[in-house]
């Protein structure tokens, strides 16, 4: 009889877990159906800080906006430091910048992400409050991306660089939605994992020797710091200098392809 009461235990809580899924689901597609295009006004904000946005087609810059505005509508915004307050067009850069690691992929809008923290401009400490190193931004599992306003602006403002503070920092939120920060986020096909970890671990060394021995690499030598770090890396390097990295890393520029639904190579 024991056993027989826990295996309808662990039917029961399989079942709501589904039903739970799939109602968080149908919320997420009735919002973003709902929700409008950006308007004019915010669009010019993208136009002035947010380059890229000008290179992504057409007809994905429409899929874009409802998410950005959902994302808007969902999470919680904080001014820090000086910053007394987080305006619309603060809102809007940030989030159209963190929507376009959505939109070519089935999403769930950040689920774990509740607050976005903005600074004025680079700050220190994080979540030791004797840590004085200077960041310009912070992803955490427990819900929060902390970010500096002055590099929100010059990171989208150029979109050459290979430097983006929103991708990467949004790039680790994907990668925790599975509990830990390790290179290896959700994938929609579980089969898949081998050949990412193979792709990324072979890249991973490769970039790692190159830095080594002094070569210049077309990603930030602070992916050299870990497999996570390697991954926000990659992603900002994969939207900003696609023919770069295409033609350094071809097998790991298809992974992250195939993982965010996109071939910036073509815009």
């Amino acid at each position: 009889m024991d056993e027989f009461f826990w295996i309808l235990w662990i039917v029961a809580i399989i079942a709501i877990a589904v039903w739970s899924f799939g109602l968080a689901k149908r919320r997420r597609l009735k919002a973003l159906k709902e929700a409008g295009p950006l308007s004019d006004e915010d669009r010019g904000y993208l136009d002035d800080h947010f380059d890229l946005y000008k290179r992504v087609p057409e007809v994905i810059r429409t899929r874009m906006e409802p998410i950005v505005q959902v994302l808007i509508a969902e999470k919680n915004f904080e001014g820090c430091g000086d910053l007394e307050e987080v305006t619309r067009e603060m809102k809007v850069v940030i989030m159209a910048q963190a929507a376009l690691l959505l939109v070519g992929r089935d999403h769930r809008l950040f689920a774990k992400l509740r607050t976005i923290l903005l600074y004025p401009a680079a700050f220190s400490g994080g979540r030791d409050e004797h840590d004085e190193t200077v960041r310009l931004g912070e992803s955490w599992e427990s819900g929060s991306v902390i970010l500096s306003w002055r590099s929100v602006q010059r990171g989208g403002e150029d979109e050459r660089d290979g430097r983006n503070v929103v991708i990467h920092e949004f790039a680790h939120q994907l990668d925790q939605e599975n509990r830990h920060a390790d290179g290896l986020p959700e994938l929609k096909d579980r089969s898949a994992i081998g050949n990412w970890a193979h792709t990324f671990s072979t890249a991973y060394e490769h970039f790692c020797k190159d830095l080594d021995a002094g070569r210049k690499t077309v990603m930030d030598p602070y992916g050299a710091t870990n497999p996570a770090e390697f991954f926000a890396v990659g992603t900002e390097t994969f939207f900003e200098k696609a023919k770069q990295l295409h033609r350094d890393y071809p097998e790991l520029y298809e992974q992250l392809k195939g993982y965010y639904g996109l071939d910036p190579l073509a815009w």
